[in-house]
């Protein structure tokens, strides 16, 4: 138990506390130089860590059934540069770049105000939800149906649906049909009309994103030679970072509801990226896919479910607390293992 801790999650641990520690200066030095305000920091940075393991857990688990088909090569840089990417690209620069866009102000401009002025910054982030939304919740909604909507796939969890899904799969490009025509009907039901073409455009984006990522891993995935297989890592490794996003940008609008500190949320979901990095580092090495069958299944319907929530909440009306998401995500995946248990007990 010890050595899988060290193996899998030292590394974190590790950043974890380095976290904490510029959460706790952080906070020490905004809060006026009082114990409460360290303390509060500290709470505040482990909260937003916690959140992002259980927003991202399912995101892990696909994260892991990617990884496992890569070259021990690709793995290394998914788990280093990546995790670069992740904490850094996805969780603090990609949200400033959507600021930036969004709200028509420079690059620059925009960082100085996320730090000398994180009210403003956080105004502004929760003015691209709309966008944010339609894009994330469109290229989820394409991971979830691809899934089920594969006429190869044999595993079935809950029968009866995945079966009839999966014979529907046997239409070409009918994921794309289905989710482009939930796109225009949401878009033109639920949002407002000054934000519709903004949201319509950025959920397309979405859908291209994902049909680009698509295309090119299945070119690859049908071509064995040797010289292809870097280009083939690096195809999946811009899919996984793209899948990233797709869920950390929900998280980081989340975060403000905690604390408007810039500081704070990059070190809580830093936090929470890290854990996530070793989830998936366990589940590759340990094969846990494999012993618990039903995992992916259960991880693509919190997916689905988080993808629903997204494209609904393009609705300004509705708001779905980030914790609700969370937990949604972690019941689907204990009910996949429960059952995985159940099948495996069954079969011996």
């Amino acid at each position: 138990m010890k050595s899988t801790i060290r193996e899998f999650f030292g590394l974190s641990i590790v950043v974890t506390l380095v976290c904490l520690a510029v959460a706790a200066w952080d906070g020490y030095a905004r809060g006026g130089h009082t114990l409460s305000a360290l303390g509060s920091a500290l709470v505040i940075a482990l909260l937003l860590g916690v959140l992002e393991v259980s927003l991202s857990f399912d995101n892990a688990v696909v994260n892991a059934s990617v990884l496992r088909d890569m070259s021990s090569k690709w793995q290394q840089r998914f788990l280093t540069w990546g995790m670069l990417i992740a904490v850094f690209g996805m969780r603090f620069i990609f949200p400033i770049v959507i600021v930036a866009l969004t709200s028509g102000m420079g690059l620059m401009e925009t960082v100085r105000e996320a730090f000398g002025n994180p009210e403003t910054y956080a105004h502004h982030l929760e003015q691209a939800h709309v966008t944010i939304s339609a894009f994330g919740g469109t290229f989820l909604m394409m991971v979830f149906l691809k899934y089920f909507m594969d006429p190869d796939k044999e595993e079935h969890w809950l029968t009866r649906l995945e079966s009839r899904l999966s014979n529907i799969g046997k239409l070409d490009t009918i994921q794309s049909v289905l989710v482009g025509a939930l796109l225009l009907f949401l878009v033109h039901s639920v949002v407002a009309p000054a934000e519709q073409l903004a949201a319509l455009t950025a959920g397309f984006v979405g859908l291209l994103v994902y049909l680009a990522m698509d295309a090119v891993g299945n070119y690859f995935e049908t071509d064995n030679l040797t010289a292809k297989a870097g280009a083939a890592g690096l195809s999946s490794f811009i899919y996984l970072e793209v899948l990233d996003a797709s869920f950390s940008l929900d998280g980081v609008i989340g975060a403000f509801a905690l604390t408007k500190d810039i500081m704070l949320i990059a070190a809580g979901l830093t936090i929470g990226a890290m854990f996530v990095r070793s989830l998936t580092l366990m589940m590759v090495k340990k094969g846990t896919l494999e012993a618990y069958r039903f995992l992916e299944h259960g991880a693509h319907y919190g997916i689905g479910a988080l993808a629903t929530i997204m494209l609904i909440s393009m609705n300004r009306n509705v708001h779905i607390p980030e914790v609700v998401t969370g937990l949604i995500g972690a019941g689907f995946i204990g009910l996949a293992v429960w059952s995985s248990l159940r099948a495996n007990r069954a079969e011996a």
